[in-house]
């Protein structure tokens, strides 16, 4: 189809925000009092603070990120063990709780990433400002300690506030191509001195720690997310974000910072939140997938049968494995927030093998985070009381769960948006793909190029997950985020 009216992503996305139950603009309250904030002066209450600007800090992420909530850095012990220090950037320090600008990052609870246009949590002066770990910046901390251990068990140290000091802000891919061997050193690192060195214990240290997990169980997943590229307004295509040797780090260094701070806050007696995934109610549905791929799991729920089942899976069949993923955890529920108090029984994380699991190191980001930091400075504070009761992180485990289904829905729906804008020229046309999920709610197939989803509405019958078909493109509406497809063969 020629001459198409031109589609508005931003006005999408902030409908789909509004329909979600989101504040997608600041109110006028925020913006007068993140304005009139003093970055420069740190709390009275911190008589000496340990200043640590001169380790050689470092943070991993997406290129055009400027909401920086960590930095880490390494240093290797004399026993061959690995002390790994990471920084938190301390947004409680210029957001108090009952603020205006926390009621309203308490009212959103996330910052939504649409691919399209960035919703952040807090004001760009706060979380790509004044509270972000922007290299070459003096900041407020929390410091998380642990050491990795030979065997990529980990003991937790201390936590404490510090003044600390990014010395290079480093991007995933870059990063991970050098890693895995595929791309030579890159600038930023090669640039800073001794910081080749760091990122390569780092990343011992990481690898130690994902072969031990993985060994207890911790699941081996790999969904496909596309995200739209924009360029001038246009949609150009949609990218698949590929995890890599840094995205890993990264997210080996965050699982253990975040137990690091559950046992602090147990040590300390306090209730808090806690992140899990249950035991999954529908284990059934996963021996049934394994059973259609000629595997057998146990009858009752076995995280480390499930493990070595899944890396199978992956070398087997690398293409399809990101919609048996997907599969998986749909069939093991969504992960959550529930209130934690002093001697009751963790749930656990089933999907990361930890027991005690909490979110404390994306407080720019969410404000789950944010809480536990206020939990956390309270203890380091020595403060009389917590500053939260258990029936507010009741209330809050609640809510704030809910805030993450809804962004989540907000993300998917102007992915598919943009999606549907790449593909409405192109109606008619067949396209290969894999089916992604077969239910009563309805049949979904993925393209293999664009890696676009959307419902088989024609010819839908007898197609099961994971079966590779030919479809062809009915309809492509952006503002109700469908793509239909019939089945051609």
């Amino acid at each position: 189809m020629q001459n198409q009216q031109p589609v508005d992503l931003n006005a999408i996305a902030w409908m789909a925000m509004r329909q979600y139950g989101f504040i997608p603009g600041f109110p006028p309250p925020v913006l007068r009092e993140v304005e009139g904030l003093d970055p420069k002066v740190f709390p009275d209450t911190l008589e000496d603070p340990r200043d640590l600007r001169s380790l050689l800090w470092s943070s991993i992420d997406n290129h055009d990120s400027e909401d920086l909530d960590q930095i880490e850095v390494c240093e290797r012990e004399n026993n061959g063990a690995i002390r790994v220090r990471v920084a938190i950037a301390d947004v409680d320090v210029y957001v108090p709780k009952d603020s205006e600008t926390d009621r309203h990052a308490g009212h959103n609870g996330t910052s939504v990433y649409t691919g399209v246009t960035t919703f952040p949590m807090l004001p760009d002066r706060l979380s790509a400002g004044i509270t972000s770990l922007l290299p070459g910046r003096d900041r407020m901390a929390v410091v998380i300690e642990y050491t990795v251990l030979a065997d990529g068990s980990t003991v937790p140290g201390d936590v404490y506030r510090a003044i600390v000091a990014n010395q290079a802000k480093l991007v995933y891919e870059e990063v991970g191509d050098w890693l895995e061997g595929s791309a030579p050193v890159p600038p930023a690192v090669a640039e800073t001195p001794g910081l080749e060195e760091q990122v390569l214990l780092q990343d011992e240290a990481a690898v130690r720690m994902k072969k031990r997990r993985t060994e207890q169980g911790a699941l081996s997943l790999e969904t496909i997310e596309a995200e739209p590229v924009v360029a001038d307004g246009r949609v150009i295509g949609l990218v698949v974000q590929r995890q890599n040797r840094a995205r890993c780090l990264i997210e080996e260094f965050m699982v253990a910072a975040n137990g690091t701070l559950t046992a602090f806050l147990n040590d300390a007696d306090l209730p808090m939140i806690h992140r899990v995934v249950r035991t999954p109610k529908n284990w059934e549905g996963i021996v049934a997938e394994a059973a259609e791929r000629g595997e057998t799991l146990p009858a009752e729920p076995d995280a480390e049968a499930l493990t070595r089942f899944l890396i199978r899976q992956k070398a087997a069949d690398p293409d399809r494995f990101p919609d048996l993923s997907l599969t998986v955890v749909k069939l093991m529920g969504a992960g959550e927030y529930v209130a934690f108090r002093p001697g009751d029984e963790p749930i656990g994380h089933f999907a990361l093998a930890v027991t005690d699991y909490t979110h404390g190191t994306a407080p720019n980001r969410r404000y789950v985070d944010l809480v536990i930091q206020r939990l956390t400075k309270s203890v380091v504070d020595a403060e009389p009381y917590p500053p939260y009761t258990p029936a507010e992180l009741d209330e809050l485990a609640v809510r704030l769960t809910g805030r993450e289904k809804a962004s989540q829905k907000v993300e998917r729906f102007v992915r598919k948006a943009a999606a549907a804008v790449l593909l409405r020229e192109r109606i008619g046309e067949a396209f290969d793909a894999f089916v992604t999920g077969a239910s009563e709610k309805g049949t979904y197939v993925r393209l293999i190029d664009p890696p676009a989803e959307g419902r088989v509405v024609l010819g839908e019958q007898g197609l099961r997950v994971g079966q590779r078909v030919r479809v062809r493109l009915l309809a492509a509406d952006p503002y109700k985020g469908f793509i239909d497809f019939g089945r051609t063969r």
